[in-house]
């Protein structure tokens, strides 16, 4: 473990056994612990820390709140051809979200595509992570999820959507290294909220509003985030609500708004195989990756030693993924601390690498 003054550094070997052994402390059976660890510490390798390690004591409050239910027995409830909707019991959401992946790719295997709709799912975390998961299969990956109202609508003062994200991953010839666009329709998302507070840092103006509807700089006063792009991110978050709740039968942002309270998350994968629809797929994806980074890189942004400063999508994060398996994920110390106090508070070994 090294650290500087205000991270310290621990390797994902240590990082990932330590998050399990809390997460099933906390009320996890052993398979959702570990599913939902690998998870949270693929999203700190590629630098995601927003969707990391952080959520961890949120989870265990979760389990004691009654939103996620460690009993949960998830089946299908319904289906036709290459649909099928799956009822999760608000079972932790890297369970449900897997399971909706591994569904729907075993659809397009038949069907050549598949879709798969998962309800009544707890926080799924960095949704990137299942379209990865695809991908590595030489599949094409489109991933979304929904919860309740978390992010301002755009042209009113307070919260009717979520900040509903969606990913889209492309299989390249490499299969560790798609093309991965991972995106929140918020202008940030609310875990770099979370981060920041860790990290004792302001945020910046435009990202929150306080509860007065006021913009804010301060994460702890943060109540709600903004959408990216104004109406362009409140009405695709509107329309993810229709595609992965509203089209499921268990509709979140209405309910929240007439009820209260936590109506949960769905989410949904589609899984589309490539061979279905001609040949030279990977090989016209990296012709077009290449074609992308012969671009001349913006007046003003001097490219990196030894990279390119013209990305594609996922490509920065998969460069941080091998930075940090070699020199050990950066956690914030607030983050550290939070997580050695629930050990203490759970009687979980800390190991050593970790504190």
């Amino acid at each position: 473990m090294t650290g500087a003054s205000d991270t310290v550094a621990i390797g994902a070997d240590a990082l990932r056994p330590f998050a399990a052994d809390l997460l099933r402390a906390g009320g996890f059976t052993a398979d959702q612990a570990d599913q939902t660890a690998a998870m949270l510490v693929w999203a700190n390798l590629r630098g995601a820390d927003s969707h990391g390690v952080l959520r961890i004591p949120r989870y265990v409050e979760m389990v004691e709140l009654g939103l996620i239910n460690p009993a949960a027995e998830p089946r299908q409830v319904s289906g036709k051809g290459a649909v099928a909707v799956i009822d999760a019991q608000r079972a932790p959401g890297a369970v449900g979200m897997s399971l909706a992946a591994r569904k729907a790719s075993e659809l397009a295997d038949t069907h050549g595509i598949g879709w798969c709709a998962v309800r009544s799912i707890s926080h799924a975390g960095a949704i990137g992570y299942y379209a990865h998961q695809v991908a590595q299969a030489g599949r094409i990956g489109i991933v979304m999820t929904a919860s309740k109202p978390l992010m301002i609508y755009h042209g009113s003062s307070a919260e009717g959507v979520s900040t509903n994200p969606i990913a889209i991953a492309a299989p390249t010839g490499n299969p560790d290294r798609p093309l991965l666009l991972d995106m929140s329709t918020a202008s940030v998302a609310l875990g770099k909220i979370m981060a920041a507070r860790d990290a004792g840092q302001p945020i910046p103006v435009g990202w929150a509003v306080d509860g007065n509807g006021q913009a804010t700089t301060d994460p702890r006063e943060a109540k709600a985030v903004l959408p990216m792009a104004g109406p362009k991110g409140s009405g695709l978050s509107l329309m993810i609500e229709v595609l992965a709740s509203v089209l499921t039968a268990n509709p979140l942002i209405a309910v929240a708004l007439v009820h209260g309270g936590d109506p949960g998350g769905n989410g949904l994968v589609a899984v589309l195989d490539p061979s279905a629809f001609g040949d030279n797929f990977t090989l016209e994806v990296d012709r077009l990756g290449a074609a992308i980074k012969s671009l001349p890189p913006a007046a003003g942004r001097p490219a990196p030693a030894g990279a390119d400063s013209v990305y594609l999508p996922g490509e920065r994060g998969f460069e941080e993924m091998e930075r940090r398996s070699r020199a050990g994920i950066p956690l914030a110390r607030g983050t550290v601390s939070r997580l050695l106090a629930l050990a203490s508070k759970l009687n979980v070994a800390v190991p050593e690498g970790v504190a």
